[in-house]
């Protein structure tokens, strides 16, 4: 039973700790809008996007005036475009690409996503033209989201897709250069990528989920950090308990947006995605809640064991709220959403070495991080290379969201509003890995990808 107690502790959550719902999210599979012809295709997938989530928004808004619980997105996430337009003879992504955009802007939707290829042991035909696509669309359209999956631990690492990556992201930030670069805060590049991932840019609707599903991504990074003042000096084992704790009412909350929102559009329930992500206000940072736990600035020493104990603790806590647990799960550490991090990379404590460090440790990757404009295509395929033999070797979901910002150097700031926030200009490695990336190939999967 909930008593008046739990009534009360929700509410002051909800109203001095900065507690929501990040996004509930509907994934819609497209897998029946294949067409030898692209405007054929095109013209199906605008028509199910907008049957299937006609009600999304409203049924949004709606829980959130009865329930009182903020909800800051909604979001629509498809099949992988790749497969869906490689069926096409005269397969125009473009089109595909502003179309996702038109049903994204028809339904009311913050975001669409699922302009994304996998591409992780090879290309097809199709698969390279999408790829080389990513710049225009990105640069043409506002509310789509792209994703591309390089690595996976069972199948290694694509070097032909990474340094192309570093290619791609270098002309979408140069087509978007006078909003500072930001096609490339839309545009992801994976190792082991989920396919019910919640949250974007990397949001897709993977080949194995249903017709239609609805996953929700909760948040609270200052519910965590408000009940950590509570214990200040306590010892770690009281730290982790009340982590665990909170984030069960979190999450529990997240199911019950979830339940109720898939029951209210008809549609399967798929997964709560219990992370703590991060906005730019104050008060909702991971960043204050590692400095909670006794660091003078996140990014000093000992940042990466105590991020480890609140990501292993938030898993632990909401694992037991929820009958479906899934995405991405854990600490998200965006440097420009966080206000936390930003600040640390200000005063010099936070670094990008230190950043792919407690990437080791907790959900996703370098999410986020604003490069100097003149930093190399091969530079940003080694971070990227990087970054995913830390997932293929960890067994986990890492990511790159990076932007090189067209015209700043290293200390600069800037903005990019709303959600993404602002971003100091991080130091790159000046040596270069041109002569590594430019191997290609694939490195081979790690030992303990042969499990069968």
């Amino acid at each position: 039973m909930i008593n008046q107690y739990e009534i009360m502790e929700t509410i002051r959550m909800i109203q001095n700790e900065k507690l929501d719902i990040r996004t509930i999210t509907m994934g819609i599979s497209l897998r029946d809008c294949c067409s030898e012809d692209s405007a054929k295709s095109c013209e199906k997938i605008y028509d199910k996007i907008t049957r299937c989530a006609k009600n999304l928004v409203k049924t949004g808004e709606d829980i959130e005036r009865e329930f009182g619980i903020p909800i800051i997105n909604k979001r629509i996430a498809v099949t992988p475009i790749s497969i869906i337009a490689e069926s096409s003879r005269d397969a125009d992504f473009l089109l595909f690409a502003k179309t996702l955009d038109r049903a994204a802007a028809e339904t009311g939707v913050n975001f669409i996503g699922g302009y994304s290829a996998l591409v992780h042991k090879g290309f097809t035909n199709g698969d390279r033209l999408f790829i080389e696509s990513i710049p225009y669309a990105l640069s043409e359209t506002e509310r789509v989201c792209c994703s591309v999956n390089v690595a996976t631990t069972r199948t290694g690492i694509n070097m032909d897709a990474v340094k192309q990556m570093g290619t791609i992201i270098k002309e979408t930030a140069e087509r978007t250069a006078d909003k500072g670069g930001i096609g490339c805060a839309k545009l992801v590049v994976f190792a082991n990528a989920v396919e019910d991932n919640p949250f974007m840019a990397g949001a897709f609707h993977g080949i194995g989920e249903p017709e239609c599903v609805i996953n929700v991504g909760v948040s609270g990074p200052g519910v965590i950090a408000a009940a950590l003042k509570k214990v200040k000096g306590a010892d770690f084992g009281t730290v982790a308990e009340t982590v665990k704790k909170t984030a069960f009412k979190i999450t529990r909350m997240g199911q019950l947006v979830a339940r109720e929102a898939s029951s209210r559009l008809g549609v399967s329930f798929g997964i709560v995605d219990l992370s703590v992500a991060p906005t730019p206000e104050i008060g909702d940072s991971v960043a204050r809640i590692l400095e909670e736990m006794g660091l003078e600035r996140c990014g000093t020493h000992g940042t990466t064991a105590a991020l480890a104990l609140l990501n292993d603790a938030v898993k632990k806590g909401g694992i037991m709220a929820s009958s479906y647990v899934g995405g991405l799960s854990g600490a998200f550490i965006p440097v420009s959403e966080d206000e936390g991090m930003t600040n640390a990379v200000k005063c010099g404590a936070l670094s990008i070495d230190k950043l792919e460090a407690m990437t080791c440790v907790c959900s996703v990757g370098l999410d986020m991080i604003a490069v100097p404009g003149d930093t190399p295509a091969s530079t940003i395929s080694a971070i990227i290379a990087d970054e995913a033999a830390i997932g293929v070797i960890n067994q986990k979901t890492t990511a790159v969201r990076i932007i090189p910002v067209p015209g700043r150097k290293e200390g600069d700031t800037v903005e990019f509003g709303g959600l993404l926030g602002s971003a100091v200009v991080m130091r790159v490695n000046k040596f270069s890995s041109e002569e590594f990336i430019a191997r290609g190939g694939r490195i081979p999967a790690p030992l303990h990808s042969l499990k069968n």
